[in-house]
């Protein structure tokens, strides 16, 4: 995944240093020798009018000066600092601002708003470390500044201390989710990527669910839906499931994909199922065509006719003899026919009927699983929410339980 990080483009960072000359030194009770004062002052009437090199040459008159006192000392680092900052110096003027907020002369009200000033000079100049020191401090201290955030969070990530990223930025989602605010779309890419690189699977997991819920966009939902189905533990008997949560992303990309989950299906006793896997693969122009074309041909044919054998079936079995039957799961998979078949009420009630009847489920949380996709395809959509929330486990059930209650979330 690519993320877009800001480089130059911080417009914060004039704003710092505006701020940080806000009030022009010299204002307060200690005083300046004239060998100091005038060039300083001059200094800061071409910094008015934009001209940092100009502006520079005037500092660099008043640091020749020997002797200076603590407070000549911050004010000429305050001006260079602008000065460089102006002139395109942000080595200078990350330096200089820097020395302004450690300096003893600078006043304790002023001192967070140059430490971001320097961070931000700091990350011109892609000196990560520095830019994160500064950044840590200048938060320890009590800065609150939400782009400094973002400046801190980045220049971890690009000085590669993920880990410290993954720390901060879920530290920063999690105030934006308790606020009620949805985070930005860069700041999980950039969590997603740094759980990456520390190889943490379940942090990856979490920032690509949260992608999908803020932004589902078609790539994340890939993206998530893959990494659920490489995670260590994850089960194939839930391969049909997959095949269900990608159909309803349109996350399917090949005709194998499609064919795939038609024979599971199948395999499975829901020929219903298979047709509809099938036909929206022949919609969406993936089958049908190409050498291939003959083979898609005959499963199509193949789930027609099992489905017309299965419609016959159930005519001859009236609900009153599929509820009396004994195994739970054979009702359950009996009600999830009826529900295909678009008799919805009726296959609903023998699937949770058949669901009580916990001793026939060696899976049971598979079970909720589907019977939470049931409730969806009869339209139920808070229903299934409802459902979906209660499966647990470590074999995928669970993951794709929440990616479905991501999904149908934005519907409910």
């Amino acid at each position: 995944m690519r993320v877009r990080l800001c480089f130059l483009r911080f417009c914060w960072i004039a704003l710092f240093a505006a701020r940080a000359l806000a009030q022009e030194p010299g204002a307060g009770a200690q005083t300046v020798r004239p060998e100091i004062g005038k060039p300083i002052q001059a200094a800061i009437e071409l910094i008015k009018s934009k001209k940092g090199k100009e502006a520079l040459a005037k500092v660099r008159e008043a640091q020749a000066v020997g002797d200076r006192t603590p407070y000549e000392n911050y004010l000429v680092e305050r001006v260079l600092g602008q000065a460089a900052a102006i002139a395109g110096d942000p080595s200078t003027a990350a330096r200089a601002f820097e020395n302004v907020a450690t300096s003893p002369g600078s006043p304790a009200g002023e001192k967070l708003q140059f430490l971001a000033a320097a961070a931000s000079q700091y990350y011109l100049v892609k000196s990560y470390a520095k830019t994160a020191e500064l950044a840590a401090r200048y938060f320890r201290d009590g800065g609150t500044e939400k782009s400094m955030r973002t400046i801190y969070v980045q220049a971890l990530y690009l000085g590669n201390d993920f880990a410290g990223a993954a720390k901060e930025l879920t530290k920063d989602l999690e105030a934006e989710e308790q606020g009620g605010r949805r985070p930005t779309e860069e700041q999980l890419q950039l969590l997603a990527n740094s759980c990456t690189q520390i190889k943490d699977a379940a942090c990856y997991g979490k920032a690509m669910e949260m992608l999908v819920a803020h932004y589902p966009k078609r790539d994340y939902w890939l993206s998530v839906i893959y990494g659920i189905a490489t995670r260590p533990g994850f089960s194939e008997r839930l391969s049909l499931d997959l095949a269900r949560i990608k159909l309803e992303t349109g996350t399917i990309r090949s005709a194998d994909e499609y064919l795939d989950a038609a024979q599971l299906a199948l395999q499975d006793g829901f020929p219903m199922e298979a047709v509809r896997i099938i036909d929206k693969g022949y919609a969406s122009g993936v089958l049908g065509t190409g050498p291939e074309a003959a083979r898609h041909k005959r499963l199509k044919d193949m789930a027609a006719k099992n489905l017309a054998e299965d419609k016959k079936a159930l005519a001859r079995v009236d609900e009153s003899q599929a509820a009396a039957a004994k195994d739970g799961r054979a009702l359950f998979n009996e009600g999830f026919n009826y529900v295909l078949l678009g008799k919805p009420e009726q296959g609903l009630a023998l699937m949770e009927k058949g669901i009580r009847d916990a001793k026939a489920f060696r899976r049971l949380e598979h079970a909720k699983l589907q019977l939470g996709y049931a409730y969806h395809l009869a339209g139920q959509n808070q229903k299934a929410i409802q459902i979906l929330k209660t499966v647990q486990g470590t074999d995928g059930a669970a993951a794709l339980a929440r990616l479905w209650v991501i999904r149908l979330s934005r519907s409910a």
